[in-house]
């Protein structure tokens, strides 16, 4: 008889492409996940991971193994799901992947929130890139999804897999404090031309977003510094070495030197959670759900929680 968590681990390095990757999704430490490989290994006696340099790679009899897997693990989610419905309550584990702004602005009150309303809840939170989390969640290594896409990128629902609206981040530009637009009421994107810009590495839908955006209004933007987080990226536009285009979520009050200013039309990006249809009779994932769009409606930033023009430059001055 084959031990599921066993597989579960074949599973994960299969879907995360390392031992250590698969760790960190399970919970895990690296050792522990060898060891349930190499268990299985014995019981099955077959050489399921091959080293590849430093890393490792499974075997032919491995991808086959973890594709059962796959099905198997389906197959208890499907019951877990029916057990849960029946007592009528969120219950059991629920892990949950969440990109950055969101993993900080969003999901901490509301797993706050389940956590004290359904003790017997146990979620497990993930920090990971908004479109990885929809290959995980398809895969059946996660169980719900917090996402997002843009206007010029659509958030892919692979079959097999449901979403519903969160709510709306709408994105400032912020310039350092002496910067010209600063005294202008409204800016519009064929004013951007000729500014240096700050903004994420390129494959990050923000910079697709801003070349893509730049373009169109007839301008090759001139990206002179690149960074992984908002914070990051601000700090650069409060030193005065570029603008940036910011969501709003989870980025919180700007420091002193950097300004929000009026783009129009402002770009927004849209939140989703997403999950298995499978799953979708489960409470946790109903209950989840409801959740977070309960806390987007009072914990959505607005205009007033980044400083505006005046409000900025004055906190830039004092």
């Amino acid at each position: 008889m084959l031990d599921l968590s066993r597989l579960r681990a074949l599973h994960a390095v299969s879907v995360h492409g390392s031992v250590a990757a698969a760790a960190a999704a399970l919970g895990y430490t690296p050792s522990a996940v060898s060891q349930q490989i190499a268990k299985l290994e014995r019981e099955t006696r077959t050489t399921l991971l091959e080293r590849r340099g430093r890393g490792v790679a499974l075997t032919e009899e491995a991808r086959h193994l973890a594709d059962t897997a796959q099905e198997l693990l389906a197959i208890v989610e499907r019951a877990e799901t029916t057990l849960e419905e029946r007592r009528g309550q969120p219950s059991g584990l629920l892990t949950v992947a969440a990109f950055a702004s969101a993993a900080r602005g969003l999901v901490p009150g509301a797993l706050a929130d389940l956590a004290r309303r359904h003790p017997a809840l146990d979620v497990r939170l993930t920090e990971v890139d908004p479109h990885l989390s929809v290959d995980l969640v398809a895969r059946g290594v996660t169980d719900l999804a917090v996402a997002h896409d843009w206007d010029i990128a659509p958030l892919p629902a692979p079959e097999g897999v449901e979403q519903a609206v969160i709510g709306d981040d709408r994105c400032d530009l912020v310039v350092p404090a002496d910067h010209p637009f600063t005294r202008r009421a409204v800016i519009r994107r064929a004013d951007l031309g000729g500014e240096r810009w700050v903004c994420q590495p390129p494959g990050r839908v923000c910079h697709d977003w801003l070349v893509r955006t730049l373009r169109t209004a007839g301008f090759v933007p001139d990206i002179a510094h690149v960074a992984e987080e908002n914070h990051t990226i601000v700090a650069l536009v409060a030193a005065g070495l570029g603008v940036a285009v910011v969501p709003r979520l989870g980025t919180g009050a700007l420091p002193p030197g950097a300004v929000a200013v009026p783009l129009e039309p402002g770009p927004v990006r849209r939140l989703y959670a997403l999950w298995r249809t499978g799953a979708a009779r489960r409470p946790a994932i109903t209950e989840a759900v409801r959740t977070l769009q309960e806390h987007w409606a009072y914990a959505s930033p607005r205009p007033g929680d980044l400083p505006s023009v005046r409000g900025g430059a004055d906190a830039a001055r004092q």
